[in-house]
C-alpha cells in the first residue's frame, strides 16, 4: 500500500484530520469520502494511480479523525470547510475535485458556488439528494424535534474481526483483507474492548432541511468544469433518488459539460469494487 501522512488543521472552529498521499509539490487531487465513510477509504483507489499525485483527502466534520460538531451537521458548513481547505492545500489555483456519494454531492455545489476554483469535476454517483415536497416539511420538523430528545446511537462490535465481517455481509465485493483494513479506520477500540464507529451518530438523526432540486439545478448550472458523472451498474443509487428516467436526465443536464460512464461488476462503493478502472478513468479525464 502506498503510504499515508495524517495532517490537522483548525478549520472553522473545528480539529480537522486531512490524510495525504504522495509528496508535496506534485499535482493534487481532492477526495471527497461519503457518508459514513472516512478518508482513509480511498487507499485502493490512490494505490491504483499510475501517476505520481499528491492526494488531498480530508475526514469531513464528525467522521474518523477529525472533531464532532457539538450543534450538529448542516450541509452549509461542509461548503465552508472544503472552502478552507482549498484555501490552504491549494490557494493559487483551480483544483482538481472527486467526491463520493455525499462527497460528490458536496463537490459538484461547491464548484458551483466557486466555479473559478474547480478546473475539473469527477463526481462518483454525487447527484443530489431524493426530491422532497413541501408538504413534507412539517413531519421532517417534528422528527427533528423528537431525535433531539432520543438521539440516535450505533451498535458496537465484539472487535474488529466483527465489524469486518459487518462490512462484508454489506458489500460481498470485499476481500477478508480489504475489510480488516476498512474496519481498522472505520472504528476505533473503546477502553473496555468493544469496537465502535468513528462517526459521530447525531448523522444518522433526521435533519429538518428539506433538499430543494430547483435551488440545486440552479447552482449545477453555474459549474464551468468539464464534469465526469461514474456510476455504478450494480448501484441502489437510483431506487434511492426515487426519480423518473426524465427527472434523473434533469439533474445531468445542469451541468454544461457533462460525461457519463457506467462501471460494470460496481455497486455504490466503486472505489472498493472497481478501484483499478476508476483510477484509470480518473486520471485520463483530470489528464486530458
Amino acid at each position: 500500500m502506498k503510504p499515508s501522512a495524517s495532517e490537522f488543521h483548525t478549520v472553522n472552529g473545528l480539529r480537522y484530520h486531512v490524510r495525504t498521499w504522495g509528496e508535496a509539490g506534485r499535482p493534487q487531487l481532492f477526495l471527497l469520502h461519503g457518508w459514513m465513510d472516512v478518508s482513509a477509504s480511498f487507499q485502493f483507489l490512490v494505490d491504483c494511480f499510475e501517476r505520481d499525485w499528491r492526494v488531498v483527502a480530508p475526514d469531513w466534520r464528525g467522521f474518523g479523525s477529525s472533531a464532532w460538531a457539538t450543534a450538529g451537521y448542516w450541509f452549509p458548513d461542509y461548503y465552508a470547510d472544503l472552502d478552507a481547505l482549498v484555501r490552504i492545500y491549494q490557494p493559487d489555483a483551480p483544483i482538481q475535485l472527486i467526491g463520493h456519494s455525499m462527497g460528490g454531492n458536496i463537490a459538484g455545489t461547491y464548484a458551483g458556488l466557486r466555479p473559478e476554483r474547480v478546473a475539473k469535476l469527477v463526481t462518483l454517483e454525487g447527484m443530489g439528494l431524493p426530491r422532497m415536497a413541501p408538504e413534507v416539511a412539517p413531519k421532517r420538523y417534528t422528527d427533528w424535534l423528537d431525535g433531539l430528545n432520543d438521539p440516535p446511537r450505533f451498535s458496537s462490535y465484539k472487535n474488529f474481526g466483527e465489524l469486518a465481517a459487518r462490512l462484508m455481509k454489506i458489500n460481498a465485493r470485499l476481500e477478508a483483507e480489504q475489510a480488516d483494513f476498512l474496519a481498522r479506520h472505520w472504528g476505533r477500540e473503546t477502553d473496555e474492548g468493544a469496537v465502535v464507529l468513528r462517526s459521530d451518530p447525531r448523522h444518522k438523526a433526521r435533519n429538518p432541511y428539506l433538499f430543494r432540486i430547483d435551488e440545486a439545478l440552479a447552482i449545477w448550472r453555474r459549474v464551468t468544469a468539464p464534469t465526469l458523472l461514474v456510476t455504478g451498474r450494480e448501484s441502489h443509487i437510483h431506487g434511492w433518488l426515487k426519480d423518473k428516467p426524465e427527472e434523473f436526465a434533469e439533474r445531468k443536464a445542469a451541468f454544461r459539460n457533462l460525461r457519463e460512464i457506467e462501471l460494470e461488476d460496481c455497486g455504490h462503493m466503486m472505489h472498493h469494487d472497481q478501484p483499478r478502472r476508476l483510477a484509470q478513468l480518473i486520471e485520463d479525464f483530470v489528464s486530458s
